[in-house]
């Protein structure tokens, strides 16, 4: 579904993403992990039209979507959440997800359609498939940072997507609540045949849920295997965990 061919990307002469490769198949649950600094959010500004590249293609679907805006790719079926929460602070949990649909859907509120009668099944749905079913009604400022992160990987599907990049999902999250998204994550791919890349420091998730990991290193790939070739291969051990094994 994703394949990335020769990525690059610099800032004032420092080379932040090197000729990335990077293939994801329908269906695959697919880590990107690497030491701070490595590249991986700039690989996912990049993928999400966020940032353009130097260099290199990044194939979707067989579609060449590289410097394309944020938003033409989100309407080819590519959606992202960020590791900071973003979403709209003074609205309800359900009112920032009906936007999104709205969005998708090119709506807009007005004096004929008001919001609360507008696609109000499919933001249960969406709400019921991440658990915030209770908490629609609930200004999303007062919510907890583990409820935030799911609202806004909620949001995202809002937009209907066929391949959803999650951003370190679980960054802040207590440690029941980093149980509760991997559940959540394992369930996007079962109950909507969903494609999933994401980045991570919590190796335990990482192993966890991933199909196969991408390891970066200094903005370049160095590998991309199994999780046991991956666990098992030298380099990363000596290069993303000083030596140590990675368990």
């Amino acid at each position: 579904m994703l394949k990335i061919e020769g990525l690059s990307k610099s800032f004032d002469g420092f080379m932040a993403v090197s000729n990335v490769s990077l293939d994801v198949k329908k269906g695959e649950i697919v880590a990107v992990i690497g030491p701070n600094g490595a590249g991986k959010s700039t690989l996912f500004n990049l993928i999400s039209g966020v940032l353009k590249p130097d260099s290199g293609r990044i194939i979707f679907k067989g579609e060449n979507i590289a410097g394309l805006p944020s938003h033409a790719i989100c309407k080819k079926g590519l959606s992202r959440s960020f590791q900071i929460v973003n979403v709209f602070e003074r609205m309800t949990v359900f009112e920032n997800v009906q936007i999104s649909i709205m969005a998708r859907e090119k709506m807009n509120w007005n004096f004929f359609t008001p919001s609360s009668r507008v696609l109000i099944e499919e933001t249960m749905q969406i709400l019921a498939s991440v658990g915030l079913t209770e908490k629609k009604d609930s200004v999303c400022g007062l919510l907890s940072h583990g409820d935030r992160k799911v609202l806004e990987i909620a949001v995202a599907l809002g937009g209907n997507p066929e391949f959803l990049i999650l951003d370190e999902p679980t960054a802040g999250m207590a440690p029941e609540e980093t149980g509760r998204c991997i559940d959540l994550i394992k369930g996007l791919c079962d109950r909507f045949g969903l494609t999933i890349l994401f980045c991570e420091h919590d190796m335990e998730l990482v192993f966890a849920i991933a199909s196969r990991i991408m390891v970066m290193t200094r903005g370049a790939t160095l590998i991309q295997g199994s999780c046991d070739e991956v666990r098992g291969n030298q380099a990363v051990q000596d290069v993303y965990l000083g030596g140590s094994e990675v368990c």
